[in-house]
C-alpha cells in the first residue's frame, strides 16, 4: 500500500509527547513491512539541523491561500532508511522556533495559522507531487483539517488524491479550538461553519472535523475508544463520537523496539534482559548516584517521567507528599510543565533530598535511566488515551503503578486481580486510590519472589510495533 501519515510530532525529529513515538515507529513498522510510506511533518528548526535532513532536497515551492491572502513555503524531502520519506513543510515564520507549540509559559497566539497552514501545504504536494496515496493517516488536531481540505480540493481539482482517511484521536483533551473568525483562513464553503461542520460553541474545532470526515476513526486503545463516547471522557466532544460510533476502533500502540530496548540499549550504562537481569542493578545504581539517593540504597526506587499536567496525577503524587517522606524509599521524577507542578515537587525534594529528586529538563537519555534504575514506575493518570511509559517500564523491568483507565487497563494485568499473570500495580485515579496502591507495592517489594515473577511476567509481553502494525495493516485494507 502506499501510505501517507500526517502528524505535528515525528521522534526523533520533533518530539513532546507519546505522539511522536506512534507516528516514528509506526510509520518504520510499516515501511519494514514493505509498504511505501510518506510521512509529513512541519519543518520545525529541531527537524532541519537532525542528521538526517542535511541536504534535504528542496522538492517544491508553496503558495497556500489563507483567507484573503497566499503565503509562500517549501517541501523539504529526504529517506532516512528504505521505504519511508520524510517531507518537510516549511515556513519559517511558522516553524523556525525552539517550541513545537508555545514558548513554555503558553501556546503561540498562531497555532491556528501554523497548522491551517501545514495542512493545505500537505494537499498541494499530495496534488502537485502526485503521490496517489491509497490512505491518507492524519494524527491528532494539527491535521484533523485534512480530511476535508483533501476533499474539497479534489472536488476543485477534479483529482483523486487519496482513496482513504483514517484519522486518530492520540489525546481527545487537546482539540485545536479557535475563534469563529478563523474560519475564513480555511477558505472552505460557508455552510462548514455550522453544528454539522467544524463550528463548536461558537467557534471553529478543528478535532471535530477530522472526526467528522475522515473515513475512519481510530484512538490508541479499546477502552479509550469507549470511555471517549461518555460526558466523563470525551471532553465535550462525546456526543460527536458516537455519530462515529460504527467507524471508530481502538488500537494500542507499541513500543520501538529499536529505542526502548534494555538487551540493546547504547544511553544506558549497562545493557540486561529478562534472562539476565544483571545490568538492571547496575543501571539503579548509577540513578541514585545521579540524583545523589546514595548509590548503596537497597530499598525501593520510585521513578516517574512525564509532563507535568493534571492529566498525569502528578498532583496525586503531591497529595501522597509524607508517604515518599516517612517511608525508606527513593523517589525520581523527571518532567516539566505546570509551573506550579515544578515548584512544588522542588518543595518535596527540598525536604528530603537524600530521598526525593526532581529535574525538570527534558532529557531523553535520563528518561531511559528512570525507566531502567527504578523499581516501581509511577502513572497514575487521570485519563490516558493509550500511554508508552508503562510499556516502557514493563520492558525495562519496572513495574507500574497505574490508574485503572484508558490504555493503562489495557496493558497492565492487576498483580493481585491474577497472581499467576499480573505485571503491575492499578488503583482508581485518586490520591486516595494511589496511597493504596504505593503501600501494595512496598508489600510487593518486601516479597522479593513474588516481587520478581511480576517483573519476569512485564519482560515477557511483546508490545512491539510489529504487533501493533497488523492491526493498522488490517484497518487500512478494511477501510479500502
Amino acid at each position: 500500500m502506499k501510505i501517507v501519515q500526517v502528524g505535528s510530532e515525528m521522534f526523533p525529529y520533533i518530539k513532546t509527547g507519546g505522539l511522536a513515538d506512534a507516528v516514528g515507529a509506526l510509520s518504520t513498522a510499516l515501511a519494514d513491512n514493505g509498504h511505501e510510506v510518506t510521512v509529513f511533518i512541519p519543518g520545525y528548526r529541531s527537524a532541519l539541523e537532525h542528521k538526517d535532513a542535511i541536504g534535504a532536497e528542496r522538492k517544491l515551492r508553496l503558495k497556500v491561500e489563507m483567507g484573503d491572502e497566499f503565503l509562500s513555503g517549501e517541501v523539504r524531502v529526504f529517506t532516512p532508511r528504505k521505504n519511508l520519506r520524510v517531507f518537510l513543510i516549511c515556513r519559517d515564520e511558522f516553524f523556525d522556533r525552539r517550541g513545537a507549540y508555545g514558548n513554555g509559559d503558553r501556546d503561540y497566539e498562531d497555532n491556528s495559522d501554523r497548522f491551517i497552514f501545514f495542512c493545505k501545504g500537505v494537499v498541494e504536494m499530495l496534488r502537485l507531487g502526485d503521490l496517489q496515496a491509497d490512505v491518507v493517516h492524519c494524527h491528532d488536531w494539527q491535521a484533523a483539517l485534512l480530511p476535508l481540505l483533501l476533499r474539497q480540493a479534489e472536488r476543485r481539482h477534479h483529482v483523486t488524491l487519496a482513496l482513504k482517511t483514517i484519522f486518530t484521536i492520540h489525546n481527545i483533551a487537546f482539540q485545536g479550538v479557535f475563534p469563529a473568525k478563523t474560519f475564513a483562513r480555511t477558505n472552505l464553503p460557508d455552510d462548514l461553519m455550522h453544528i454539522d461542520g467544524i463550528e463548536y460553541y461558537s467557534q471553529i474545532n478543528l478535532m471535530k472535523g477530522g472526526i467528522l470526515f475522515s473515513d475512519r476513526v481510530t484512538t490508541v486503545s479499546p477502552r479509550y475508544a469507549r470511555e471517549i463516547q461518555t460526558p466523563e471522557f470525551g471532553c465535550g466532544l462525546d456526543g460527536v463520537i458516537q455519530t462515529r460510533a460504527d467507524d471508530i476502533v481502538g488500537l494500542l500502540n507499541g513500543v520501538d523496539t529499536a529505542v526502548w530496548n534494555p538487551a540493546t540499549d547504547a544511553v544506558l550504562p549497562s545493557r540486561y534482559s529478562s534472562v539476565s537481569m544483571g545490568g538492571k542493578a547496575i543501571c539503579r545504581a548509577e540513578l541514585l548516584k545521579k540524583f545523589g539517593l546514595g548509590a548503596e540504597f537497597k530499598g525501593p526506587i520510585f521513578g516517574m517521567v512525564c509532563r507535568l499536567t493534571e492529566q498525569k496525577g502528578v498532583d496525586f503524587i503531591l497529595a501522597n507528599g509524607d508517604f515518599f517522606l516517612s517511608n525508606e524509599l527513593r523517589l525520581v521524577v523527571l518532567g516539566s510543565g505546570d509551573k506550579r507542578m515544578e515548584d512544588e515537587l522542588r518543595q518535596l525534594a527540598a525536604k528530603a533530598p537524600d530521598r526525593v529528586a526532581f529535574s525538570a529538563q527534558h532529557d531523553e537519555a535520563l528518561s531511559h535511566l528512570v525507566e531502567a534504575g527504578s523499581d516501581f514506575f509511577l502513572m497514575p493518570s487521570v485519563f490516558e488515551p493509550c500511554g508508552l511509559n508503562q510499556m516502557y517500564s514493563q520492558v525495562y523491568g519496572a513495574i507500574p503503578v497505574v490508574s485503572r483507565v484508558g490504555g493503562l487497563a489495557d496493558t497492565v494485568v492487576d498483580v493481585t486481580d491474577n497472581p499467576s499473570t499480573g505485571t503491575g500495580i492499578m488503583c482508581p485515579p485518586s490520591a486516595a486510590g494511589l496511597r493504596a496502591a504505593l503501600n501494595r507495592a512496598l508489600a510487593l517489594f518486601a516479597d522479593t519472589p513474588r516481587y520478581t515473577a511480576t517483573q519476569q511476567h512485564g519482560m515477557g509481553k511483546d508490545f512491539s510495533w510489529k504487533v501493533a502494525a497488523r492491526g493498522y495493516e488490517s484497518l487500512y485494507q478494511d477501510a479500502l
